[in-house]
């Protein structure tokens, strides 16, 4: 097989024709890559764990939990009808847990918790620095998104839900950073 000029030479050689040269070059740095250079598999990135989602029939008895037995901060709670639940924050140094409570009676929290009495955990939270790309990538690896589009999430930003069968078990949610 024949091995194909280092780009430099190619430059060169192209260097005494004008406006095609520019075109030239740039299609042919994209054709050929140095051996050396790392192109990134992906156009997206998982950032950090935002959260861990707890589901809870008592929103009331788990906020004082937090907040009142172990000394978390915790927040307001807040109605997402969107997504049918209200939602309380708990800051910890290095991430939040949501405590989430059903509202309304198509919530998804409900099926949960008419599965799991007690509550437990429902769903982790990723952060992506693109997370259409990371949808697209994703389903493209036949990995389900719960959603066409992002919706909007309890943080303002857009947020996706992943299939648990597709993710070892567990319902995760990308959010874009």
């Amino acid at each position: 097989m024949r091995s194909m000029r280092p780009i430099t030479q190619i430059v060169s050689r192209l260097s005494g024709m004008g406006g095609l040269s520019s075109r030239l070059i740039s299609h042919s740095a994209v054709i050929y890559q140095s051996p050396q250079t790392k192109v990134p598999a992906a156009l997206w990135k998982l950032g950090n764990l935002n959260h861990v989602a707890i589901a809870t029939p008592d929103l009331e008895k788990s906020t004082a939990l937090y907040r009142d037995v172990l000394g978390a901060e915790v927040s307001e709670v807040e109605a997402l009808p969107e997504h049918g639940v209200y939602t309380v924050f708990v800051k910890l140094d290095n991430t939040k847990l949501e405590l989430l409570h059903p509202l309304g009676e198509n919530s998804p929290i409900q099926n949960f918790l008419d599965k799991n009495k007690n509550g437990g955990m429902h769903h982790i939270c990723i952060e992506v620095n693109d997370i259409k790309s990371a949808m697209a990538d994703l389903q493209a690896q036949k990995i389900r998104c719960l959603s066409k589009e992002p919706k909007i999430g309890a943080h303002g930003k857009p947020v996706v839900f992943l299939h648990p069968k597709d993710c070892a078990g567990v319902l995760v949610e990308l959010e874009e950073a």
